[in-house]
């Protein structure tokens, strides 16, 4: 069987967001240093990071109803084992790859939402993530969730940043588009660079203006990472995530003004091989958010930082020959912070009830997930994104 592997490139030209790219701010260090200096964020702001898992995570073998009989079988092939499964309850456990994750939920500070979807969901990567981002199950929409939030803010390149180079589409809005920031463009000089650096600073009187200005560049970037000191990142420290969750801890320690942050992580398409990929993404997911966590705990905003972590459908039921599950519908999508009312939310969806596709059913509508994060992290009303829509569910 082929890997359909998740062409997030693609899907963006899908969506129409990559029109938007170019609109999209690229923030430099200097300029969110001149932010966090002259506009911090506020005392007590909350602020919300939406880590998206491209591709369509496995929720069964991410929150594990490990007693099933029915998931035993189903999966003869891939099912996880009682010695693979960290236990949240009687019937329910964490994949053992996060255990970080499930340190977090034993101390109260993870929700887990569980059955995750909408109605008549899509099977496809990019018509199910544009339903996701755009939060419009029913209508093609070119703006994104927090996009509409950011159409009602006062304009400002830092209200929402998105690490990396492509503006995700669920930070465009019909008015305002998020800012991005590149890992690489923030970090301070590292390993034999950084004692380097100070002398291609220093102009010379026989510099031509080219150079002159060159060196000038230099110069204003070492000086600015060196007064941010430790709050900038110096080397690569890790996996990709735990590279951009870093960016991300390390600015909002720095008080830079930014309310949403977005993160991600590609591969979850997981067809064939389910069980050594999955856990490989797992750890990295696990090891990024352990060391988010600590961070921000230890930071100047220890009680204000909520994550979201989802994907755009989970996997089906049955497994298949390839040792791995075909594309899905409803999975579990988890909240964490140290405000977090942890615990359980919603209904693990029945495996002896499935739809006509062999697929879970869904029991809790992601609007009411996006609601409850509008309106406790983001101060706004689910009716003013969703105009139709008037529940929410709230674990904070």
């Amino acid at each position: 069987m082929i890997t359909c592997e998740f062409d997030r490139r693609r899907f963006l030209q899908w969506t129409g967001a990559s029109l938007f790219a170019t609109l999209s701010t690229s923030l430099s260090l200097e300029s969110l240093a001149s932010a966090a200096s002259s506009s911090p964020l506020a005392t007590n702001a909350q602020i919300l990071v939406i880590v998206t898992l491209y591709g369509g995570n496995a929720g069964l073998n991410t929150v594990v109803p490990f007693t099933d009989p029915t998931y035993q079988s189903a999966r003869s092939n891939i099912a996880l084992s009682s010695s693979q499964v960290l236990p949240i309850t009687d019937t329910l456990a964490l994949n053992a790859s996060i255990p970080q994750i499930k340190a977090l939920y034993g101390q109260n500070k993870v929700a887990i939402i569980q059955g995750v979807s909408y109605p008549n969901p899509s099977l496809s990567h990019f018509s199910s993530m544009a339903i996701w981002q755009s939060a419009s199950p029913t209508a093609a929409l070119s703006s994104g969730w927090i996009g509409r939030w950011l159409d009602l803010q006062p304009h400002s390149a830092f209200n929402a940043i998105g690490i990396g180079s492509t503006l995700p589409p669920l930070m465009v809005g019909d008015k305002s588009v998020a800012s991005m920031v590149d890992i690489d463009a923030i970090q301070q000089p590292w390993g034999p660079a950084a004692s380097q650096l100070p002398y291609l600073g220093r102009t010379s009187p026989t510099d031509v203006p080219l150079g002159a200005a060159a060196a000038t560049s230099i110069t204003d970037f070492y000086t600015t990472a060196r007064a941010l000191g430790p709050l900038v990142p110096t080397s690569p420290t890790g996996t990709f995530l735990d590279e951009q969750l870093s960016v991300v801890s390390t600015l909002i320690n720095a008080n830079v003004p930014t309310r949403v942050w977005e993160v991600n992580l590609s591969s979850f398409d997981t067809h064939v091989g389910e069980q050594a990929d999955q856990n490989a993404l797992l750890t990295e997911l696990d090891s990024a958010i352990g060391n988010f966590m600590t961070s921000i705990s230890a930071g100047s905003h220890p009680n204000d930082v909520t994550v979201m972590i989802y994907s755009e459908f989970g996997r089906r039921v049955m497994s298949n020959a390839g040792l791995g599950t075909d594309h899905g519908t409803a999975g579990p999508v988890l909240i964490i912070g140290n405000t977090v009312k942890g615990g359980l939310y919603g209904e693990q969806p029945p495996l002896d009830s499935l739809d006509e596709n062999g697929n879970l059913k869904m029991t809790t509508d992601f609007r009411d997930v996006y609601g409850g994060l509008l309106e406790d992290v983001l101060d706004t009303s689910v009716s003013d994104i969703f105009p139709s829509w008037k529940t929410s569910l709230s674990v904070l």
